[in-house]
């Protein structure tokens, strides 16, 4: 009742601006009390890990962040150039000296707050981090860009591999993607589904896929928490494959880096999860331990099976 006569008082513009308001100031209020409850949880757990203990004094002096570490304060948003191609209206950052695409939604602001992620997320000390010296790829690989999103894993690489398959449903990224991999349209191919267990109009399985495309030999799984989906439907593919890398994503769920490191495992992977650790601050219902792995990186050899 109270809503519906404030809808009919307030404007709607001032009332969008009210609510921003009030989801700004919970969101400040859950912020506050998850770093108490982490630094209050690991203070009695002492003594704890060396890497649990570094996001530990982090926090005993700093604001909680997805990477509660040093690192982070190496870049800086505003600094981020956006341009607009006249082109096509879309605009773009200069990745690694490449034209980086984005949504034709996004605003300036949104690309430079989007963009500083992206290069917090592959920083050399982040827990996000899919490649390292001693899991790379080579010139001969396919890769498998799996939750491709705007593309920047797969830019990066682009000129170093073989070809490369990005999977993306959303069609305003699809639109970016084609901007983006124009220069590389003779080795990338878009797929405009998502990767799951299933098979239709708008899903599609790796099993399914690699009936016809079974050159993959490098996976890049960040979908956003259904990396279990993606593995139901690959079992076979993960199964037989030879000399195949994946680097997949653990930080959505609280259980997904055991869960996976289990999975591949009996697959006969060879299982590595990354350093440090990531707080997943998206997740509202987020408990204890709190701390999860960024991601897994898998390999499985020919030797492996011998």
């Amino acid at each position: 009742m109270v809503k519906n006569i404030l809808k009919r008082i307030i404007p709607k513009s001032i009332r969008l601006i009210l609510i921003s308001k009030i989801n700004n100031t919970r969101n400040k209020i859950f912020l506050s009390k998850l770093r108490t409850d982490i630094i209050s949880y690991y203070d009695k757990q002492l003594p704890i890990s060396s890497e649990e203990k570094e996001v530990f004094d982090y926090l005993k002096s700093n604001q909680i962040s997805v990477f509660p570490y040093a690192f982070k304060n190496k870049y800086n948003k505003e600094e981020i150039e956006v341009y607009l191609d006249e082109s096509n209206g879309l605009r773009y950052v200069f990745h690694e000296h490449k034209k980086l695409y984005f949504k034709r939604s996004h605003s300036v602001n949104y690309i430079k707050s989007l963009y500083h992620g992206l290069l917090l997320d592959q920083d050399k000390d982040s827990p996000h981090l899919y490649l390292t010296d001693d899991f790379n790829l080579f010139e001969s690989d396919v890769i498998a860009d799996i939750g491709a999103a705007e593309g920047n894993f797969s830019l990066s690489n682009v000129e170093r591999v073989k070809k490369i398959y990005l999977f993306e449903y959303d069609k305003e990224w699809i639109e970016a993607l084609k901007a983006t991999f124009k220069p590389w349209e003779h080795k990338v191919e878009i797929c405009d589904k998502f990767v799951s267990d299933t098979n239709s109009e708008t899903t599609i399985s790796i099993d399914n896929f690699t009936k016809i495309n079974n050159d993959i030999s490098f996976l890049k799984v960040d979908i956003e928490g259904e990396e279990e989906n993606f593995l139901r439907g690959a079992t076979n593919f993960l199964n037989t494959k030879q000399n195949l890398k994946m680097a997949i994503c653990t930080y959505h769920k609280q259980e997904d880096e055991k869960k996976f490191t289990s999975i591949l495992k009996n697959n006969n992977f060879e299982v590595n999860h990354s350093k440090r650790f990531m707080i997943f601050l998206f997740d509202k219902n987020i408990k204890a331990p709190f701390l999860r792995r960024g991601l897994l990186r898998v390999q499985k050899s020919s030797k492996t099976n011998e």
